[in-house]
């Protein structure tokens, strides 16, 4: 099992808390999270995991869509990440969500040069009502000639139903942005009808005025659009208290939880805050946000756990090619002759 719902057990999904191994070792050097080390050392079950890069999402987006009941477990063979009607739910779209089958239809900006084509980090775009809602205006009514309603849920956050579409296989914005993007393009037996579709609506937005008052603010122009998870009626089953990330994960959890209520209401939770600078590479913000979420969860959790308020802590701490279960209890943290370690951060296989 990868999480537990008992009545004092908690599951911490940590996305990219494991480093890259090709920076692990300086990374580690530089953490002081002794609350981290304590859990790495003195646990009751501590196993790594490879991922399986076909299913074109990222571990934690796999993990999150089956503790929402949408999905295998990340180690099944048909994990993705169905997340669309979910996201439509939160975007208090929930009677359209109840019918047929809805992908996220997210713009986006992709750089081209001779050789590739790479999908910028969406988190970058910095797109706003106004513009969103200009844009979306503009593709609407050609994805409503084909006969494919779209509907604008938030901010770069839009809805396509595409009901003969249900077995594309599709790929999560951040599985792609960091690789060469034609290796991540829908595949399928619709994969063509939707490249059709995307270039109708690049074309729409070439050089429009909405994309040149962006680039004179400086900002990237939104040249493309991104599809992924897509997903049936099906309403989540389970429930994961969310903090930080992206904008469609934000829809997920109809909070911001914190420590104190993590505690007092045990669950699953999911800590989004190093997504970005690891997908950036930015390993100084990385390291300081590390530091935030010692000082801010691990400790507070750490200290609930030697307490006995918290049966079971258990983190999932992943990056984009697989993830680390650890789990411990007041008992096993009492082995005082397991000296408190950051080195299973490295071992990933």
């Amino acid at each position: 099992m990868f999480y537990n719902l008992g009545m004092t057990e908690i599951t911490l999904a940590i996305p990219f808390a494991l480093p890259p191994p090709e920076l692990g070792q300086d990374l580690i050097r530089a953490l002081k999270t002794p609350a981290l080390a304590a859990m790495l050392a003195r646990h009751s079950l501590l196993r790594h995991h490879i991922f399986d890069n076909d299913s074109r999402v990222l571990p934690h987006e796999a993990w999150l869509a089956h503790a929402l009941g949408l999905a295998s477990a990340p180690d099944q063979p048909d994990t993705g990440a169905p997340l669309a009607t979910a996201v439509m739910r939160g975007c208090d779209l929930q009677a359209a969500a109840a019918e047929g089958h809805w992908f996220l239809l997210q713009p986006a900006h992709v750089q081209i040069s001779r050789t590739h084509m790479l999908l910028s980090d969406l988190r970058g775009l910095q797109l706003n009502q106004a513009d969103s809602r200009g844009l979306y205006e503009l593709a609407r009514p050609f994805c409503e000639e084909i006969g494919k309603p779209l509907l604008h849920g938030a901010p770069g956050l839009w809805f396509l139903r595409a009901d003969d579409w249900a077995g594309l296989n599709t790929a999560s914005p951040d599985a792609t942005s960091t690789q060469s993007m034609s290796d991540w393009l829908p595949e399928g037996p619709h994969a063509r009808d939707f490249r059709k579709l995307q270039n109708e609506i690049q074309m729409l937005w070439h050089e429009h005025p909405i994309n040149e008052a962006r680039q004179a603010r400086g900002l990237q122009p939104i040249n493309s659009c991104w599809l992924w998870g897509g997903a049936g009626p099906s309403a989540p089953t389970g429930q994961v208290a969310i903090s930080g990330g992206t904008a469609w994960l934000d829809t997920l959890s109809s909070t911001q939880p914190s420590v104190e209520q993590l505690i007092a209401q045990p669950g699953p939770a999911l800590l989004g805050d190093l997504i970005s600078p690891a997908q950036v590479g930015d390993w100084a913000d990385w390291l300081a946000r590390m530091q935030r979420i010692e000082q801010e969860w691990l400790a507070p959790l750490l200290a609930a756990l030697k307490a006995g308020r918290v049966s079971r802590l258990t983190l999932i701490l992943s990056h984009r090619n697989g993830w680390t279960t650890v789990s411990s209890t007041a008992m096993a943290q009492r082995k005082f002759w397991r000296a408190p370690t950051l080195n299973p951060l490295l071992k990933q296989s």
